[in-house]
């Protein structure tokens, strides 16, 4: 039951985060092509090469529940197959032979290519020690920090375009930078310490190394947050 809790909620900000990534897209290149679906299975598919890496390979037991939210709920949602081919559809209805051909042809090479390259970053980055710094006495998971930073990259990317191309009131767009900036923030600093406790370190004995391992992650993550952010405003 927990797990279908979690994956509901995964799928509840995939959902919304597809919703708005391609009505911004639809608002900003217009609806002569499906940019917007293929944006989302694009960018979906190099997200699930990528984070399978760590979340699938780099195994957790005690993260079970979030992998499930991230990977079947989130990622899950936030991508359409189902989409992808009623729009391809309507296009051959429309009698845009060409324009379906180029959407088949783009989605799927895209797809496999996002995954791919999803792939190659996310083992290379664990090639070395599994992705972990050792230390005398402690261990920095900086592969999965560096995944981290990368996500957070996107998300400023992906934010700034939003408030750019959606209208909303000043208030709306200031809450719903603070909360997915808030929720990225605490959901990955979280992983990280999870993370080392199922390798063995004591919570209690090491709060201050685990806390100030969560507060690194969280500048960082906030400074790509941040350069995101400037990236996105100049596209």
């Amino acid at each position: 039951m927990n797990q279908l809790f979690v994956i509901a909620i995964g799928g509840a900000f995939g959902a919304m985060m597809r919703f708005l990534v391609s009505t911004g897209l639809y608002q900003w290149l217009g609806r002569g092509f499906p940019y917007g679906t293929l944006f989302v299975n694009i960018g979906g598919s190099f997200l699930i090469g990528l984070l399978s890496e760590t979340l699938i390979l780099q195994r957790i037991t005690i993260a079970l529940d979030y992998r499930a939210a991230i990977l079947v709920g989130f990622i899950g949602a936030f991508t359409t197959f189902s989409t992808f081919s009623l729009e391809t559809f309507y296009l051959l209805e429309q009698g845009q032979i060409s324009k379906a051909i180029l959407n088949i042809a783009v989605s799927v090479s895209s797809c496999l290519m996002a995954v791919w390259l999803g792939l190659l970053c996310g083992r290379g980055l664990f090639s070395y020690s599994s992705g972990v710094l050792q230390l005398s006495n402690s261990s920095i998971p900086y592969g999965m920090m560096v995944i981290n930073a990368i996500g957070a990259l996107l998300i400023g990317i992906v934010v700034a375009l939003l408030l750019q191309k959606i209208a909303l009131p000043v208030e709306q767009r200031a809450t719903l930078l603070v909360l997915i900036i808030g929720a990225y923030l605490t959901l990955s600093g979280l992983y990280l310490i999870l993370f080392l406790i199922e390798h063995g370190f004591s919570f209690d004995s090491q709060t201050n190394f685990m806390l100030g391992l969560f507060v690194a992650n969280s500048l960082i993550c906030s400074g790509s947050i941040g350069l995101g952010l400037l990236i996105g405003k100049q596209i």
